[in-house]
C-alpha cells in the first residue's frame, strides 16, 4: 500500500467538513467510547502520505502538529464489513467505533516498536487474509521504536483499516525515522518494509513541557468559536468554557477530536474562557483556567486555516497561574518528540536525568531579555534541553534571536519551537513563524536534542 489512496479520500472529506462546518452546528460528543486496548498490542501497519488539508482527522493544519511523526487509528471496527456508515458514529452504529474512538483518541501519544516482515503478499485486500502465499520473519529491524503522535483516521474499505483491530497508518517520512541502538534504521522503507506487523501501546506525552495551544479554525467567530487544542499532556476527552457564570460543556467538532466549538463568557461576545480534561477525565494542570479572545487578525471571522490565540491563566481559585504561556504572547514548548528525528523515547538506552539542572544566563542585553537554560533529560550518548527567553524590557521584542555556546564534543539533533542551528561550537535559536514577537513581560519557550555529554553546559548566552 503506498497510502495515496487513504490522503486523498481523507483530503476530500477534510475539506467537504471545512464546508460544511461554516454552515451547520456540530453534534455533541458521541457516547459509549471505546476503552484502552491491553499494552502492548500488535497490528498491521501501513503508511500514508500526510494529512489532508485543511485539516487532518483531529482537526489540526499538519504544520500545527507537535510533532511530524504521527499516526492514524482505525475509525471502524467491523471485520467483514467495508461500508461506509455517518461520522460521528452514534447511536445503533456506536458499537462499530474502533480506537481511533469518535476523535476522543486524538492528540495522545503512542510508542511503537517495528515486528515482523511478511515474505508474501499484504495488500490489504477486503475479505483476504493479511501475508497470503507467505509468511511472517523477524529481522535486523525487530526491535526499533518511535513516540509518534495520534492526529488521524483511516476509514477507508479494506482490510487493514476495517478488519484488523490493532492496525495503525504511519506516517511515510516516519519509516526511516525508527532507532535502534540509539540511532534511525536509516533503510527499512522501501525494500524491508511489506506493511509489518508493529507492537504499541499508549503513552503520555514524552518529556512534556510548557502548556497548551489554542487556535482558531477556519471560519471562527463570536457565533461559531471553533477552536483546536493542541499540545496536550495526555489527549483530550472534553473543553468546558465558562458562559452567562456557568461551566457548559462543549461540542466536539464532527469528529476531530482536538476541535471544540465554545461559546463566549456573554452570548456572542468574543472573548473566552476555558478548561480542558484529559483522556482520563481528569482537568489538565488542576482545573487551570485558560482565557484569551478572537485574535484581532482574524477580524469579525477568521480566514486562515489556523490563527493561533494567545491566552492568560488562572487556578480554579482565581488567582494568576504560573504557566509558562500566562503572558499574552508566552508560547508553549513541544515535547522531543516533535522532532522528526529519533527522540530519547525511541531508543531503549535512555534514562531521564532525575532532577534536571537549571542554570539561568542574562543575556548580553540587560534589561531587554533573559534567557534560562536547563537539562531536561540525559542518557548515555545525548540530552534534551530547554531554554525559555524573556522580554524584560518595555517595549516589543520583534524576532528574538538567542545565541549561545556549546562544548566542543557536543552537536545538534534537532529542535523545537524554534530555528535551531549550530555552527561549530556557537548555536543560534530564531523565533518559530508563529510567535516571533515578545510582549514586555512575555516568555517565550524552545527546546533540542543533542548528541553527546550534557556536561559541562551551555554557556555564553546572549539574546536580542
Amino acid at each position: 500500500m503506498t497510502g495515496r489512496a487513504t490522503s486523498v479520500r481523507r483530503r476530500i472529506w477534510a475539506a467537504a467538513v471545512a464546508a460544511v462546518l461554516l454552515t451547520a452546528w456540530p453534534a455533541a460528543t458521541p457516547a459509549g467510547a471505546v476503552d484502552d486496548p491491553p499494552a502492548p498490542v500488535t497490528g498491521s501497519a501501513t503508511y500514508f502520505d500526510g494529512l489532508g488539508s485543511p485539516y487532518g482527522g483531529c482537526g489540526l493544519p499538519q504544520s500545527e502538529l507537535d510533532s511530524q511523526d504521527f499516526v492514524a487509528l482505525n475509525v471502524y471496527d467491523t471485520p467483514g464489513d467495508y461500508s461506509f456508515y455517518p461520522r460521528p458514529l452514534t447511536g445503533a452504529n456506536a458499537s462499530k467505533a474502533g480506537l481511533w474512538n469518535n476523535g476522543l483518541n486524538c492528540g495522545r501519544y503512542v510508542q511503537v516498536t517495528v515486528s515482523d516482515y511478511c515474505t508474501g503478499v499484504n495488500d490489504g485486500a477486503p475479505g483476504q487474509p493479511f501475508c497470503r502465499n507467505g509468511s511472517w520473519v523477524s529481522d535486523a529491524y525487530n526491535g526499533a521504536t518511535l513516540t509518534m503522535l495520534v492526529a488521524d483516521s483511516c476509514g477507508d474499505s479494506n482490510g487493514w483499516c476495517r478488519d484488523d483491530r490493532y492496525h495503525l497508518d504511519l506516517s511515510k517520512p516516519s519509516l526511516n525515522r525508527f532507532a535502534k541502538n540509539g540511532a534511525p534504521v536509516g533503510d527499512m522503507y522501501p525494500n524491508h518494509w511489506n506493511n509489518r506487523h508493529v507492537t504499541w501501546s499508549f503513552v503520555p506525552a514524552p518529556g512534556y513541557s510548557g502548556d497548551i495551544r489554542i487556535g482558531f479554525m477556519k471560519g471562527a467567530q463570536a457565533w461559531w468559536p471553533a477552536i483546536a487544542v493542541s499540545h496536550l499532556p495526555n489527549g483530550i476527552h472534553g473543553v468546558e468554557y465558562y458562559a452567562d457564570g456557568a461551566w457548559k460543556q462543549a461540542q466536539m467538532n464532527s469528529d476531530m477530536g482536538q476541535s471544540y466549538i465554545i461559546g463566549g463568557v456573554t452570548q456572542g461576545a468574543t472573548r473566552f474562557q476555558i478548561r480542558v480534561r484529559d483522556v482520563s477525565d481528569a482537568l489538565v494542570n488542576g482545573g487551570r483556567v485558560y482565557s484569551f479572545a478572537l485574535p484581532a487578525s482574524c477580524g469579525s471571522q477568521c480566514g486562515a486555516d489556523y490563527t493561533e490565540a494567545s491566552y492568560t491563566t488562572t487556578t480554579p481559585s482565581g488567582s494568576p497561574s504560573p504557566s509558562p504561556s500566562a503572558s499574552p504572547s508566552a508560547s508553549p514548548s513541544v515535547s522531543p518528540s516533535a522532532s522528526p528525528s529519533a527522540s530519547p523515547s525511541a531508543s531503549p538506552s535512555v534514562s531521564p536525568s532525575a532532577s534536571p539542572s537549571p542554570s539561568p544566563s542574562p543575556s548580553a542585553n540587560p534589561g531587554t531579555c533573559q534567557v534560562t537554560y536547563q537539562v531536561a533529560s540525559s542518557w548515555q550518548g545525548g540530552f534534551t534541553a530547554n531554554v525559555t527567553v524573556k522580554n524584560t524590557g518595555a517595549a516589543v521584542l520583534p524576532d528574538w534571536t538567542v545565541t549561545w555556546d556549546m562544548p566542543s564534543g557536543v552537536s545538534l539533533v534537532s529542535g523545537w519551537s524554534a530555528t535551531v542551528t549550530s555552527s561549530g561550537t556557537r548555536w543560534t535559536a530564531k523565533a518559530p513563524s508563529w510567535a516571533r514577537s515578545l510582549a514586555p513581560g512575555a516568555s517565550a519557550s524552545f527546546g533540542f536534542q543533542a548528541s553527546g555529554p550534557s556536561s559541562p553546559g551551555a554557556s555564553g548566552f546572549a539574546c536580542s
